[in-house]
């Protein structure tokens, strides 16, 4: 009856790695001079929390670890535990420490519990009654309290890369009592490396996956043969990694923005490809690559804003998949152009300047003078209309208030049309000398 039991679980638990030396990846952390083998060979444990990607083995770490100390092992979820769940632990632990057992508290997915179910935490973890060990795939300085963070230290677990994965696949078709080795299974190389490519660093989703094309495959005598169209059934339309809004999103996001930047059309569409097969609204998309033609891009090419907002208007009519060509379009546009972030820039010192100082009055000259008391008041009395000079420029008007006046905010770069630009203001500021310029601090 335990055998019958035990071959119902699904295949990803039959196979969770019963000792360390079993565990695949992490070497950063499990090598010779890892943290968690240093600290396995001191004796003791810390409260940590295991930050990284789903299926890169946190809940098998956790328990591990626990095991390899001898100490109790206790699990909350916190998409349903609460302060309750966390005092009930709490108490076993009390429990057990007095005779003499140590307890690891194992909190899975830690970043959903709210600061209040954090904070219940604290004093326990502080007093050693719990060695606090959290799994979040949320990065940890958004997600958890500081109170929290200064009490336990965070390790990365690094997506598996695919040999991992297929000394993972491998131990599955050959262990005969926990994986499949007891069946025949006629599972082609080319197919297998699909299948690598369809579980994306995530061991848990590699096992159910190859579960799933085992059930799905045809039975031949004795020999199960995995097919190409069993392992389709199998994988389906397999999503990359890609949690809208959640650290992932933010990863991608950050890469595309850099990569437009940084003017590498190439790595700018695979990113743009990535998030879109990830399932990012293209609509997000598509203002993310307004902003940057405002932000990056700028006055060194005035058109990339048009064109962004017109890629914009076309995904709208078009919708998908057409209209991601639009965006696409774009993306190349745009990591082609010339780069000036001087607009964002000087926006930036205008607004710093503003909420640091006081509020300016508006000069006399610069004011209009609608009424009679207005006028008396010298309202508008030396303002020097532009139009009524040579090109335009009125000679020596200062228009800052007196305490800015030659205060600069933006400088041209000498990229693209902003390098005219510059040659323009110079010759303005040539035909009409101000006060000594000065330059805000950024």
């Amino acid at each position: 009856m335990l055998n019958q039991e035990r071959d119902l679980r699904p295949l990803a638990a039959r196979l969770r790695p019963r000792k360390l030396e079993d565990v695949v990846g992490q070497a950063h952390l499990l090598g010779e001079k890892g943290p968690l083998r240093a600290m396995l060979c001191s004796g003791r444990l810390h409260s940590m929390i295991l930050w990284g990607p789903p299926g890169t083995g946190k809940t098998t770490l956790a328990q591990l670890l626990a095991q390899s100390t001898g100490s109790q092992f206790q699990v909350l979820s916190a998409v349903n535990s609460g302060v309750k769940e966390i005092r009930a632990a709490i108490g076993s632990a009390e429990a057990h420490r007095v005779q003499g057992q140590e307890t690891v508290l194992f909190i899975d997915e830690i970043h959903r519990f709210n600061k209040t179910q954090q904070d219940a935490l604290l004093p326990y973890v502080e007093e050693g009654i719990i060695t606090l060990i959290g799994a979040t795939t949320e990065n940890p300085s958004f997600a958890l309290v500081n109170a929290l963070l200064s009490r336990a230290r965070v390790y990365v677990l690094k997506t598996l890369e695919e040999a991992d994965l297929a000394i993972i696949l491998e131990r599955a078709l050959q262990d005969p009592t926990q994986g499949l080795g007891a069946r025949s299974i006629d599972f082609p190389a080319e197919l297998r490396q699909g299948l690598l490519r369809a579980a994306d660093g995530d061991a848990r989703r590699l096992l159910n996956l190859l579960d799933l094309a085992v059930q799905l495959a045809d039975l031949q005598e004795d020999t199960v043969r995995i097919t190409p169209q069993a392992l389709m059934a199998a994988t389906g339309q397999s999503w990359r990694r890609f949690d809208k809004g959640g650290e992932a999103f933010y990863d991608e996001i950050s890469a595309f923005h850099k990569s437009l930047r940084g003017s590498d059309p190439d790595a700018a569409l695979y990113w743009l490809a990535r998030m879109l097969d990830g399932g990012a609204d293209p609509l997000y998309l598509a203002r993310r690559l307004v902003r940057m033609a405002s932000e990056d891009v700028g006055l060194a090419d005035p058109r990339a804003v048009e064109m962004a907002l017109a890629a914009k208007d076309v995904y709208q009519f078009l919708g998908s998949p057409e209209g991601e060509l639009a965006l696409a379009q774009v993306t190349v546009y745009l990591a082609s152009c010339p780069k000036s972030n001087r607009v964002y820039a000087a926006w930036n010192r205008a607004q710093s300047l503003v909420k640091a100082g006081t509020s300016q009055e508006v000069p006399l000259h610069l004011r209009n003078a609608p009424t009679k008391l207005l006028k008396t008041l010298d309202y508008g009395r030396e303002y020097q209309y532009d139009h009524d000079y040579p090109d335009a420029i009125a000679p020596g008007q200062e228009y800052l208030p007196p305490a800015l006046a030659g205060t600069r905010f933006y400088e041209p770069s000498e990229r693209g049309l902003e390098l005219r630009i510059q040659e323009r203001l110079r010759w303005i500021r040539a035909h009409r000398p101000t006060a000594q310029e000065k330059k805000p601090h950024a």
